[in-house]
């Protein structure tokens, strides 16, 4: 990041669109997103598709605050550095807790307190016209000291009323609970049954999981 703060930033991961930093934002811990250029594209088409993603980003994660989600509040969006800063979530990322079910054996009363928080968080985007696009353990962090659920990460949230976005954005994290944490148990039913409980519109899009899942079974089988 050519912004002269580079001894500042301390890397915390990197993916195929972001770069992610430990930061400070006027004297209080945060994160800073860096979207980075791709090379093989023209520089204009770059630069423009770049900031489209960067404020749907923002639009996203402003949007799920206003449905009543919790999500890091976002400080500012640089425009010409491509960042995001937002607020620094101390907790346990949902991926740490349940692997650590899975090796020592689940805290029931805990994990049904992780799934309800979960299913309701979902509820609350989907009923709202909005989809996460990346429900995985990683991108939920339960916070220290409330030990309420955080949603992280809307680098690819989009604004969708359809039931079949919604099922997709469900399959996708039952595909993440069944690859990482099946030593579990069944996590995911009881995380749609609280979705079932707070969604108003839950029937439409349980249906199309239905479909969702039968299809993903009949790839699995051609593959």
């Amino acid at each position: 990041m050519a912004n002269g703060k580079e001894d500042s930033l301390i890397l915390m991961k990197q993916g195929a669109e972001a770069r992610v930093f430990e930061s400070n934002f006027v004297g209080k811990r945060s994160v800073v997103k860096e979207r980075f250029s791709k090379k093989y594209r023209h520089p204009s088409l770059d630069a423009m598709l770049t900031l489209k993603r960067l404020n749907a980003e923002a639009r996203c994660m402003t949007k799920a605050r206003r449905l009543g989600v919790l999500t890091p509040v976002l400080y500012a969006l640089d425009t010409v550095l491509h960042t995001l800063t937002f607020e620094y979530v101390e907790g346990l990322a949902v991926k740490d807790i349940l692997l650590d079910f899975g090796l020592n054996g689940v805290d029931d009363e805990r994990m049904t307190s992780i799934a309800v928080q979960i299913g309701v968080a979902i509820a609350k985007l989907h009923d709202g016209g909005l989809v996460h696009g990346d429900l995985t353990t990683s991108n939920m962090i339960i916070q220290n000291g409330s030990n309420l659920l955080v949603l992280i990460d809307f680098g690819l949230s989009y604004t969708s009323t359809l039931p079949e976005d919604k099922a997709v954005d469900l399959y996708v994290l039952e595909r993440a609970l069944l690859s990482m944490h099946s030593s579990c148990g069944d996590v995911m039913e009881l995380i749609l049954a609280a979705y079932r409980k707070s969604s108003k519109q839950w029937s439409s899009t349980m249906n199309k999981l239905a479909e969702v899942r039968q299809r993903g079974r009949k790839r699995t089988m051609v593959g």
